[in-house]
Parts: structure tokens; sequence; C-alpha cells
């Protein structure tokens, strides 16, 4: 028999990569969003379901949890313009009130199964506004125990072919000679897509995890200066690093925090203040996460070889 598990966020970049691990014998899986349409290559997998939805309504949410086994809590949002403490109004709709919608409307629908996907460091002491609303919505979850058997799980930053993170440092790296950043010396751990996609698959089903926070981290620790480094040396764009100083780092921060799809913003430098690393002690069960150094080559290479096919064309005007 199938277990029947309804992803919300299944459209986003560790979405897809569950619903992907997922699709197969032994799962059926639900994937609600606003706009089925663009998500369509979702509904070639196998098992895999798209449903018109609007998640923060809760009478859609009782509807779609109404024959399910398990949830996946996958919906965050980076940016929030609002400034008001100690979280924005659109951090407070995706990472607080939605779990604490999804929280009730399994209670009625009688689902006890939930993985609530958050971000690692958060905390209701941290200096950034995304960090406290994370920190808040596991709470919401945490009280819900009892009547819903959790799992949340904390992960640093995530790569894989379709990041927003490595990728972005990509391009600004093929269009500036030289790449200021705030925040040069604080320390990630990334991990890989495929690894949260896999703990989370895992932990579906494995009653040992239920009420328990994981960390999720690769091998290994860098400072951002050597991840944008890094990227530089695989797409053949090596770049001078600078890191900004305070006030230069939020004048730059207010000024990309302005952008439709802000790369930077005065609230992510805030994050920037805590290092993004494990603290080795919620490592998820028989953890052995993919090095940076394995996966990031097969995606950020090809894009450092067509860049420089390109620029061969345009040498040869062809």
């Amino acid at each position: 028999m199938s277990t029947r598990v309804v992803l919300l966020g299944g459209g986003g970049f560790i979405g897809k990569s569950l619903a992907r691990r997922l699709a197969g014998p032994g799962f059926e899986v639900t994937v609600p969003t606003r706009r089925p349409g663009a998500r369509a290559a979702l509904a070639l997998l196998p098992g895999v379901r798209l449903v018109a939805c609007d998640v923060h309504d809760p009478r859609q949410l009782a509807r779609l949890f109404a024959d399910a086994d398990a949830v996946v809590n996958l919906v965050g949002i980076l940016h929030d313009g609002d400034s008001v403490r100690p979280y924005g109004r659109r951090f407070a709709a995706a990472h607080v009130e939605l779990p604490r919608k999804v929280v009730a409307a399994m209670r009625a629908a009688g689902v006890r199964r939930l993985l609530h996907v958050s971000a690692l460091k958060a905390s209701d002491t941290a200096p950034s506004a995304y960090l406290r609303s994370k920190a808040a919505g596991e709470a919401v979850v945490l009280e819900a125990a009892g009547a819903i058997d959790a799992t949340i799980f904390r992960p640093s930053v995530v790569f894989g072919p379709e990041d927003a993170f490595l990728n972005r440092f990509a391009s600004l790296l093929r269009v500036f000679p030289v790449l200021p950043i705030a925040g040069a010396g604080t320390r990630f751990q990334p991990v890989y897509v495929g690894d949260v996609a896999e703990a989370c698959a895992a932990a579906l089903d494995d009653r040992a995890t239920y009420g328990t926070i994981y960390e999720l981290g690769g091998p290994k620790v860098y400072t951002l200066r050597q991840l944008v480094e890094y990227v530089g040396s695989l797409i053949g764009r090596p770049r001078p690093v600078i890191d900004l100083p305070g006030p230069l780092a939020r004048l730059q921060a207010c000024m990309l925090g302005l952008l439709p799809n802000p790369p930077m913003s005065p609230d992510n430098l805030r994050s920037l203040q805590v290092d993004n690393v494990t603290d080795g002690q919620h490592d998820f069960p028989g953890w052995r996460p993919q090095p940076l150094e394995a996966v990031a080559p097969t995606y950020l290479s090809r894009i450092g070889a067509g860049s420089r096919y390109d620029e061969l064309r345009r040498r040869a005007a062809r």
C-alpha cells in the first residue's frame, strides 16, 4: 500500500527534488499549486499529481489533507520588505501562520505525520527576521506534539543544479571583474539538495524520528569568500572578492533589496551575522552527505564551458 503524501512547496527547489525522490512505487504524491501549468513537469513523474490549491486557505487545506497519510511542509520565502518586529507580514504568513493552518487542518483530517523543513540557526533571538520567523514556525509545530508526529529539518544553504545560491554567484562573476560582497567571512556548510530530499524520504516512515529536530549540513565548512572563489574557478571566471565593511555592506544590501528579486537585502545581511554551520549534535541518523566538490562541477563547469564557447563564437563573428 502506498503512502499518500501532500507536498507543500513541492514546486520549489527542494520540493522538486523530493517529488522526484518519492516518485514511483511506495508513494502517492500530491503537489498543491496555484499555477499547475507552470509545474507541468512534475505531473510527468509517476505517482505525482498536481492540484490547483491556495495552501493559505484553511478550507482548501482541509480538503487537500482528507485522504493524506503524511504532510511535508517546504514552504519558505527569503525576503520581506516589512520591518515590523519580530518579523514582517510576509514572513509571518509563510513561516508562522501557514504552519498553524497546516497543523489545524491535519488535526481536523486526522493526519498525524508531518515533516517540517525550517532553517539552520532558526532562533527567536536570531538577528534576522527570517530566522526568527522560522523559529516561530517550529514552535507552532512543536506545540502540537501529541496530536501531530512531527520531524523538523534545519538545512544549511542548499545547493544543486537549480539552486539560487551558487548559480547566482556564477552569474555575477560572469559580469563583474571584481565582486564586492558582504559577510565574506561568514561560514557555511552547504548541503546537496538530493541529500536533503533523501533525509526527508527516509524519515517519513521512521517512528524514531518523531518529535526530533535534525540539522542538515554538508561534510565541509567554507567561508562565503571561499565559496565565491570556488565558483569562479569552476566557471573559468576567477575574480577578486572584496569583503565590504559594515557601512558599505548595509548600503549595498539596501540598494539590492529594492530589486524585484533581490540577491541581498538588509535582513539577509543580518542573517550573515551568524555562522550557518551545524553543531554536530543533531545529525540525521546515518547522515553521509555528498561533498560540494563532487556535485557542483557537474552543473557549474558546464556554465563555464558554455560561456567560453559563446565568447569564441562572438570573436569569430558567428
